[in-house]
């Protein structure tokens, strides 16, 4: 019975060494990669803006006054500190929606590529561990159709026949990027099920479910996070793209991208209504792909700290 109990207690202790080396290796990757660092530092902000939004906004991003259009920011002559990047066109305040737009900046790309990953992971997976079958064929002969189809001008016919809202802005992207990770999983997975240890818990007896749960999964984590990082930081681009178009976001919502497209009109004397919201969409992006790259060196085993 004691030496169960001792047993137990070793085993947690393993554990928790491992969990603690983990973290400490993480700590040391982060502190080591200055782009590293600035990507989570920007996608905290970003992230914390978009949860604190109605704490943090000085003004109702809707409210409209017709009486102070097309004020510059406080730095500027006539601008004034009750509106710190100034106003828009309709006299609402512009630094209250670039916070507000980080809501749906955040919350499109997100759910999009959860979307796009779940399903793409899930066929990459089935279609390289069953490598030559018929659904693999298939399959691959939908990804090649899709590949040879523009995303964006593919994006375009849908939202024009199902309309505008930010669910169907979800769906659009996520069912229409699976594809670039089944491509990529799928290779990879040829390449890992040819591995001496794969062949070896085949030779054993071992389910076709539980390698590709414990011993295939695991092993492309990494690329799978490289891809859901650039397909957050493109979502990004692609939501303000649609909404700039008029076939994403629509107001009263606040986007990036339709700050984008109100402030077109006045480029030339109102800089600022245009500027700002794409500085916050050039920002994030970057942070992300910053980060993306961070974490591919983490889950990497190769990389050693």
């Amino acid at each position: 019975m004691e030496v169960q109990v001792n047993e137990v207690a070793n085993k947690q202790k393993f554990a928790e060494n491992k969990a603690s080396n983990m973290f400490r290796r993480w700590e040391n990757m982060l502190l080591f990669s200055k782009t590293g660092t600035a990507g989570l530092i920007i996608v905290l902000i970003v992230i914390f803006t978009a949860i604190f939004a109605p704490y943090l906004a000085p003004h109702d991003p809707t409210v409209m006054n017709a009486r102070n259009t097309l004020a510059p920011p406080f730095w500027m002559e006539n601008g004034n500190m009750d509106h710190i990047l100034g106003t828009d066109n309709l006299g609402r305040d512009l630094l209250s929606r670039i916070i507000y737009g980080a809501q749906i900046s955040i919350l499109v790309s997100v759910a999009s590529v959860l979307i796009a990953g779940v399903i793409g992971i899930f066929l990459g997976v089935i279609c390289g561990f069953y490598g030559g079958k018929w659904f693999d064929h298939v399959i691959m002969r939908v990804v090649d159709a899709k590949m040879a189809i523009p995303g964006v001008l593919l994006m375009l016919v849908i939202m024009g026949v199902f309309g505008t809202s930010v669910i169907t802005l979800i769906l659009v992207l996520g069912f229409t990027e699976w594809t670039a990770y089944t491509r990529l999983v799928r290779g990879e997975v040829l390449r890992i099920k040819q591995l001496d240890y794969v062949r070896a818990a085949r030779s054993i007896g071992t389910k076709d479910r539980t390698i590709m749960l414990k011993h295939i999964l695991p092993n492309i984590v990494s690329i799978c996070i490289v891809i859901s990082t650039l397909t957050v930081g493109g979502n990004i681009v692609l939501e303000a793209s649609l909404s700039f178009l008029g076939l994403g976001v629509q107001p009263p919502i606040v986007s990036w991208g339709y700050m984008l497209n109100e402030g077109r009109d006045h480029i030339a004397t109102s800089w600022w209504i245009s500027t700002f919201p794409g500085i916050a969409i050039s920002l994030t992006v970057l942070g992300i792909i910053f980060l993306g790259d961070w974490l591919r060196d983490v889950f990497d085993p190769r990389t050693k700290f």
